[in-house]
């Protein structure tokens, strides 16, 4: 029997996948747009994400964007002797969603830890449920993988993601025993794919560790045969020690290989939002809505009747997550210490009759009005900040910003945390400060009240001064950044937030 050719098996996959092509462009690069060709029911935000992953500025599709990281991959395999049907097998994990490697398997380059995703919900089905056998397969495929495009690679990253959406899916509460027993299998069964692919390896690349015994899975969880995969999975690992790789599995902060997947919630995290970043009801919120029985207008009346359907899990639920799966996982990123209350601070009312300043000021050719109200003592307790030539949305904004500062204000917040938050903030109208002696010239309107404020309140003369051409030419509008799909672009695990070049949809 003939070996099939790399072009081969990438159009027996893609054959009859129906393509639809999105032009983006990159603000921080002065090429043309870009045409980028994803399947049709893929949203925009993964044509953005593969505009990043794949090399280069001509117009690419996701077929033969994987195919320019597999083919080496399977040429590397054969070499190896290992089984043919690699090449196949990675492109039709990548279609079905389930499954795609970090950037810079993509980008062709080494990692310290390269990293390999696999998407949960994507092996559930509505009617045959979880896909436990494709699930161990790809663990091992992706140990696989890495491990070809980078064979001096000591440790790999072999990760799942969107484990919300995965419970909501199965009707299963996120804050629940039964929710992190299926967590903990799934973990198990994780590293037991991903360590067999490291033994497979250390017989053709040499070994660099012997595994100790991985701790054992749950006994029995509400997923159907779960339990039984990951005990048939540890024991073949276990019977096989020699390990090419010192760790294998990891969870890693949510990146381009989530966005392009369309995960929405990165590794075992929560939901953070029941709504996208358009303001429309996540995939996971749709699924806890029917696990529970409620259409839309049960919903609503529920929501009506003061009972939210859809609670959030809270920081204690997450924490009791991280704490299932983490004896399974050989890394984990650091899990969130959930903040102390505040003290509750009381207000400071402002008296009646109270002192403050009007300064007139005309900022690159705006005039400005900033009036301060006092306490007794002379600290500063509220500000208004008002504007002639602007629009009646511009002028509604800064009216708000500047109640919402004053409430700072007369509940404590030093005047000096202001300062340091809202100097140098550009946007126009910038320029040269007429009227007023303390200012010279400000970056926005925000910049140019907190310079004045920073001088008569703080007596502050430090603050660091926009260069001519910055306050002369603000830029017009911001680029904005790429909308995570998410909450890939929501707090992270470790409390940051994911960022993103601004790659701008242009065109569908």
């Amino acid at each position: 029997m003939s070996k099939i050719t790399s072009s081969e098996a990438r159009a027996r996959v893609w054959q009859g996948a129906r393509m639809r092509r999105v032009t983006v462009t990159d603000p921080d690069a002065a090429g043309p747009p870009r045409a980028v060709a994803v399947p049709a029911a893929w949203p925009d935000s993964a044509a953005l994400a593969l505009a990043e992953l794949a090399p280069g500025v001509t117009a690419i599709s996701l077929p033969a964007a994987a195919d320019a990281w597999i083919r080496p991959l399977a040429e590397r395999a054969r070499r190896a002797g290992i089984e043919d049907e690699l090449e196949t097998r990675l492109h039709q994990l990548l279609l079905a969603c389930r499954g795609a490697p970090g950037a810079s398997v993509w980008a062709g380059s080494n990692d310290a830890r390269p990293g390999f995703v696999l998407n949960l919900p994507a092996f559930h089905h509505p009617e045959h449920g979880f896909d436990l056998a494709g699930f161990a397969a790809a663990a091992r495929l992706a140990g696989t993988a890495l491990t070809l495009a980078d064979p001096q690679a000591a440790a790999l990253a072999v990760g799942m993601a969107d484990l919300a959406g995965l419970l909501a899916a199965l009707g299963v509460a996120y804050d629940s025993q039964a929710g992190r027993d299926i967590a903990a299998g799934l973990a198990a069964l994780l590293r037991a794919g991903a360590d067999l692919a490291s033994a497979d390896m250390a017989a053709r690349f040499g070994t660099l560790s012997e595994a100790g015994p991985a701790p054992n899975g749950p006994g029995e969880t509400v997923l159907p045969g779960l339990a039984e995969a990951v005990r048939r999975a540890q024991a073949e690992a276990a019977a096989r020690p020699q390990r090419r790789h010192t760790a294998t599995t990891a969870l890693a902060a949510p990146g381009l290989a989530e966005a392009l997947l369309g995960v929405e919630t990165g590794g075992i995290a929560p939901a953070f939002s029941p709504l996208d970043e358009h303001g429309r009801l996540t995939r996971t919120a749709q699924a806890r809505l029917a696990a529970g029985g409620f259409t839309m207008e049960s919903a609503l009346a529920a929501l009506l009747a003061g009972r939210n359907p859809l609670p959030l899990p809270g920081p204690s639920a997450h924490a009791a997550m991280f704490a299932a799966v983490a004896p399974y996982l050989h890394a984990m990123p650091a899990l969130p210490v959930p903040m102390a209350p505040l003290a509750a601070s009381k207000r400071r009312d402002l008296p009646s009759r109270r002192a403050g300043y009007t300064q007139k000021a005309a900022l690159g050719g705006h005039r400005v009005y900033l009036r301060t109200g006092e306490y007794a003592d002379g600290r500063l307790g509220e500000i208004f900040i008002s504007l002639q030539k602007e629009g009646p949305a511009f002028r509604g904004l800064m009216d708000s910003f500047s109640a919402a500062v004053s409430l700072g204000l007369q509940h404590g917040v030093p005047l000096e945390e202001f300062v340091e938050a809202f100097t140098l903030t550009r946007f126009g109208p910038a320029g040269a400060v007429e009227g007023d002696p303390a200012v010279a010239r400000a970056t926005s309107v925000i910049d140019y009240v907190f310079r004045s404020l920073a001088a008569n309140y703080l007596g502050r003369s430090d603050l660091p001064e926009a260069d001519d051409e910055e306050a002369a030419n603000p830029p017009a509008a911001a680029a904005p950044e790429a909308p995570p799909l998410l909450p890939l672009g929501w707090p992270r695990q470790d409390g940051a937030r994911i960022r993103r070049r601004a790659l701008k949809l242009v065109a569908k």
